[in-house]
């Protein structure tokens, strides 16, 4: 919805991507309507926080946020990067603002050194583990590897967080051309179990309810048990399971579920390990929680077709790929992946490239 050059959007949704398609196409955007009919009109703590993180990742970028805060206008500068440090609200953990500075910061000026401090496993956004073990090799399949980190430095469940996690990320003139549509057969399951301030076996207790219902299936199966002490175990008790199956052809399928009052650990392993079984059974090769990275990768790529087999796109992605339409006029073509096999339902997503070239980093 272009009115000149401003590109307009109402409602608080797909908000995070919205404005990374500003920043990377460099076209100004307007968001109105931002919960206007909520009893608690317009920004949440959160989104106002992530909007001062991406104005200090950024050089020359200017919000303008209306009286009510049921409206911003974004005029986007250039990325600059460098060493950062964040406090985030303790409504969201930072995988909420983890996302979408892992979609800038390969077109940086500088390299990213950012740290963030907070909740680092919640229900709603993707923990530290998931993001350090998934969504970075997601990257590296288009040419980002060297130097790409995520270290968690404390652990840091809801309520309290008093979590700290640090992202380095190096820069890159282009992405690659991404051609990836061979699936493979699932040939490792591997884990990370964490308790924080609670009884260190339930670590354990956790890894022994997946391994119940995991060992059916295959035998390559690690299950870590990551005991964080003392000043490093955050302010409030907490604990998690992350899970990733990892294929033959390097495709990643993951799923998390965290501790919940009055639920034994036993049923978060349960919880976590039929998700990722789900997962696996959507089949593609990108899961459902990654296909807007991949998407957007794939658009920035060089002047080629890329090509991706994914399962069915969620509501967000489909509004995502009208999103990548308004920023950058790129069309996806979605077809079946195998027309053989009727029952099947992965999806071939291909693209032409848009031959994102990283200018700010020749200005360095």
């Amino acid at each position: 919805m272009a009115a000149g050059s401003v590109i307009q959007y109402s409602g608080h949704k797909c908000f995070r991507h919205r404005l990374v398609l500003s920043i990377l196409s460099g076209k100004p955007v307007k968001i109105h309507e931002i919960r206007s009919e909520d009893k608690n009109p317009g920004l949440r703590d959160f989104e106002v926080s992530l909007l001062r993180l991406l104005e200090r990742i950024t050089n020359g970028t200017v919000i303008e946020i209306s009286v009510t805060g049921t409206a911003i206008l974004l005029k986007p500068g250039i990325i600059a990067g460098g060493p950062l440090t964040h406090d985030c609200p303790l409504s969201r953990s930072v995988g909420y603002f983890l996302e979408p500075v892992i979609m800038l910061a390969p077109f940086a000026k500088r390299p990213i050194q950012l740290t963030l401090r907070g909740i680092t496993t919640d229900d709603n956004d993707l923990s530290a583990d998931l993001i350090r073990t998934v969504t970075l090799p997601h990257l590296q399949l288009f040419g980002i590897s060297d130097g790409l980190e995520l270290r968690i430095k404390k652990r840091g469940a809801p309520p309290g967080g008093g979590g700290e996690v640090q992202f380095l990320c190096p820069i890159v003139k282009q992405v690659k051309t991404l051609n990836f549509v061979e699936p493979g057969k699932i040939k490792r399951i591997r884990g990370i179990s964490h308790a924080v301030r609670v009884n260190p076996q339930f670590s354990n207790r956790m890894i022994e309810a997946a391994r119940s219902i995991l060992n059916r299936y295959i035998p390559d199966i690690y299950l870590h048990s990551d005991v964080y002490k003392g000043e490093e175990s955050g302010k409030s008790p907490g604990y998690a399971l992350s899970l990733l199956a990892e294929s033959t052809t390097s495709v990643l399928f993951c799923s998390e579920a965290t501790s919940k009052p009055g639920v034994a650990p036993e049923d978060i392993a349960l919880q976590a390990t039929r998700a990722l079984l789900s997962e696996i059974s959507k089949g593609g090769c990108v899961d459902q929680k990654h296909q807007s990275l991949v998407i957007l990768l794939m658009v920035l790529g060089s002047e080629d077709v890329g090509r991706c087999r994914m399962s069915q796109p969620t509501p967000r992605t489909i509004q995502f790929l009208r999103d990548i339409r308004d920023s950058f006029g790129t069309y996806f073509k979605i077809s079946p992946a195998d027309p053989t096999k009727p029952d099947s339902s992965d999806l071939l997503y291909s693209c032409y490239g848009t031959g994102y070239v990283n200018a700010n980093r020749d200005l360095a």
